[in-house]
């Protein structure tokens, strides 16, 4: 059954994406020498072909930058930073207003809540041409119950890597929410160990997924992340970054699966 939802995931990719070179979200990726990732270049500056920009502004939100210009935020809030700048695509969770805004500007071309009607979740696959982005819904805690797929995984599919963001998630994924995800080249994880998923049960997620970088997000204090990277050190490598971006492509994924601390810093235009 897994191998036919599988299949059924990679024949519903739209044929309008011809120009994204093909991602491996759902194969093993090969191994490839790693290298090092620091990447201090403005978010103004031109990326790479066949790379991907990661940048991580606060708390769950990401900017996401291709080679053709198109860029898209996570877990929007409506700052980024005192910049003029407004992203291609914004997605947002609404288990707490850090992760969400009410009122996106207009001009934001996509929009996509991680979810919709109470109870009812919500479905995306949008194909950008360089980028797809699509969503896997997750329940969350709601008051003294729960609401049902009121939280997304959202999926980047970019410069032939696949790159998840696990939202406010609540749960571990089941083996059909797992199977609908895919392989994980990156995963932005939640690691504040009970707000979101508790500790034990999100390292165990991590070594499920087994993404050749992770980067950790939503911690409050330096205490619940040193936590997280001690449950991490026998199986993965971890890196401190030093700054708050890398530039990824496929021909660099580390060797070993690999924690890479990035730093929160809100966009800003070097003077």
């Amino acid at each position: 059954m897994i191998r036919l939802v599988l299949v059924l995931i990679c024949l519903g990719a739209s044929l309008s994406a011809q120009e994204r070179p093909p991602s491996h979200c759902l194969a093993v990726a090969g191994e490839a020498p790693g290298v090092t990732y620091l990447h201090n270049a403005a978010f103004t500056d031109p990326v790479e072909t066949d790379t991907v920009r990661l940048q991580y502004i606060a708390h769950a939100s990401f900017l996401l930058q291709t080679h053709g210009g198109l860029s898209a935020v996570t877990d929007f809030t409506g700052f980024v930073g005192n910049v003029d700048f407004l992203p291609d695509i914004v997605t947002m969770n609404h288990a707490h207003a850090t992760h969400f805004t009410a009122f996106p500007d207009p001009v934001i071309p996509h929009v996509l809540p991680g979810w919709g009607k109470f109870g009812e979740g919500i479905d995306h696959h949008l194909d950008q041409g360089e980028m797809l982005i699509r969503n896997i819904s997750t329940d969350i805690r709601s008051g003294a119950g729960i609401e049902p797929r009121g939280n997304s995984i959202f999926v980047f599919e970019v410069a032939g890597l696949c790159i998840g963001h696990l939202g406010h998630l609540h749960h571990e994924p089941s083996p059909e929410q797992y199977a609908a995800i895919g392989r994980l080249d990156v995963v932005m994880a939640a690691v504040d160990g009970g707000v979101t998923l508790d500790l034990p049960t999100m390292l165990k997620v991590m070594r499920r997924f087994r993404a050749r970088i992770v980067i950790p997000m939503h911690w409050f204090a330096d205490g619940s992340l040193s936590r997280f990277l001690a449950g991490m050190e026998a199986e993965f490598d971890v890196v401190d970054t030093g700054g708050s971006s890398l530039a990824v492509s496929l021909s660099r994924l580390p060797r070993r699966p690999t924690v890479m601390l990035l730093r929160p810093s809100y966009l800003r235009t070097d003077e």
